[in-house]
């Protein structure tokens, strides 16, 4: 059973999300398996992708508890619920709306609104956020933003997401992330269009042991 600090612990442990957006159901179901090969168990279906209830399903369906579920892109508390009764273990949003922070609670799920000024990260900290994720972070600094956020919320475990590819990974753990959210750069739009899943394969693969390489290696 995935409880809430069983998955935000695990989130901690793993320090990667894959964030699934695709063209097609289909596309995504594709792109979620091929990640799953590549030794991630853990899979971010956002609200843009077509159906992404029925996909959500799907992919509970298949992998159950094999697999830590999330549903991104969550605008209001009406698409968390749907999402969390379709097997979603995990909510993400890319605003802050301290609404759906409730609502996943309400079902004991751990909820990561997206904030970007200090402010708002405060403010989601306040409305009880389990992580907070920082979007769009590349184009406000990247790595370097979330030393400087660190700073006065040291108790804060961030997830950067935006600007994050296999050469700054390393620099957003050292800058202290407690994760890091990846979108294109791992699932591939082109390689997935072109029936190319090991590429995505591939992809996991790489992100994994960019992270579990920076965490064995001091910053600088």
């Amino acid at each position: 059973m995935w409880s809430r600090d069983r998955t935000t612990a695990h989130l901690r442990a793993v320090g990667l999300v894959p964030i699934v957006r695709a063209p097609s159901p289909e596309d995504a179901l594709h792109a979620a398996e091929a990640i799953i090969a590549g030794g991630l168990d853990i899979a971010e279906i956002t609200m843009t992708v077509p159906n992404a209830i029925r996909v959500m399903e799907r992919v509970a369906e298949r992998f159950g508890e094999r697999v830590l579920l999330g549903a991104g892109t969550i605008l209001d508390p009406e698409s968390c619920r749907a999402a969390l009764l379709a097997g979603a273990e995990f909510i993400v949003t890319p605003s802050l709306d301290v609404r759906v922070i409730e609502m996943a609670h309400r079902y004991s799920k751990p909820c990561i609104p997206g904030a970007l000024t200090p402010t708002e990260v405060v403010t989601a900290w306040q409305a009880g956020a389990d992580m907070v994720k920082i979007f769009p972070c590349g184009p406000v600094g990247g790595a370097k933003y979330i030393k400087a956020l660190r700073g006065p919320f040291p108790h804060i475990d961030f997830v950067p997401t935006g600007g994050v590819t296999l050469e700054t990974t390393p620099e957003f753990i050292h800058a202290g992330a407690a994760a890091v959210a990846v979108g294109s750069e791992l699932v591939d739009l082109k390689a997935l269009r072109a029936g190319r899943l090991d590429q995505i394969t591939a992809n996991a693969r790489a992100f994994l042991e960019a992270v579990r390489a920076a965490r064995a290696t001091p910053g600088k």
